[in-house]
């Protein structure tokens, strides 16, 4: 299952791990995108993948409990889901001083607890299977905050700690629990937090961007299915032995933080 995944770094995800044989169920708020980007998964020519999709909204929690409770897919006697993939949108940005309580709390419910329902969900049945990954999408702030995104800062770091120790107490099952954390990558995201700086700053998209691309390694930003690849791996057979880790695919902008 793959979260927030009608666009970006999550429908990336799915696009590599359909390509590799794994049945897809993508989950987001938006039926139409989903609906396109389901049709459009990667099927391998005589296998017994199917790739589908359920609508649901993760900044209301009872709902997303009931969407989970009442989901065919999720019902006994459903192919069990092993592979789960949270990847929930950031928060609006600015500067922490500034943030609402409410913005807090909303961030705080989109990403840790809407990621703890499904995670409770799935897991029974990866324990079963003596087989399951759980890979958190989240960013390097988790690592090194990122100016201007005090919320998303604040929530990040929640998520990669609710996932360390769910790492402790899950691999005893052959269940990985990991967190990728993207740099700067090619998506409307990135897009979106671009405009907002050269407003504030009184510059030029194109001087934003050379500006962020002067601070990574690689000279210049990633692509969605870059990242796509390394959470991939995670979920592979490759991956047992990796787990409760902060994964950066940052093109070094990092630097060993």
């Amino acid at each position: 299952m793959v979260c927030g995944a009608s666009q970006g770094i999550g429908l990336a995800a799915a696009h590599e791990l359909a390509s590799l044989g794994a049945s897809i169920t993508l989950v987001a708020r938006d039926e139409v995108r989903l609906a396109a980007a389901a049709k459009a998964l990667p099927l391998i020519t005589g296998s017994k993948q199917t790739h589908h999709w359920f609508a649901a909204d993760f900044s209301k929690p009872e709902a997303l409990r009931e969407t989970v409770r009442t989901e065919p897919s999720l019902q006994s006697g459903a192919t069990p889901y092993t592979i789960l993939i949270n990847n929930t949108g950031g928060p609006p940005g600015g500067p922490i001083v500034d943030a609402k309580p409410e913005e807090f709390l909303a961030a705080f419910t989109a990403h840790v607890l809407s990621s703890q329902i499904l995670t409770q969900a799935l897991v029974p049945a990866m324990k079963e299977a003596k087989f399951g990954r759980i890979v958190n999408i989240i960013s390097t702030s988790v690592k090194a905050p990122i100016p201007g995104l005090g919320v998303s800062n604040t929530i990040r770091g929640a998520v990669a700690s609710w996932a360390k120790t769910l790492a402790g107490e899950l691999g005893s099952h052959g269940i990985t629990v990991n967190n990728v954390l993207p740099g700067f990558t090619e998506t409307d995201r990135l897009s979106s937090l671009i405009a907002g700086r050269a407003t504030k700053a009184g510059t030029s998209i194109d001087q934003v961007k050379t500006d962020m691309i002067a601070t990574i390694p690689a000279g210049r930003f990633a692509r969605a299915e870059e990242v796509g690849a390394a959470i991939a791996f995670l979920c592979s057979p490759a991956g047992a032995y990796i787990n409760g880790i902060n994964l950066p695919v940052d093109g070094g902008r990092l630097q060993g933080l």
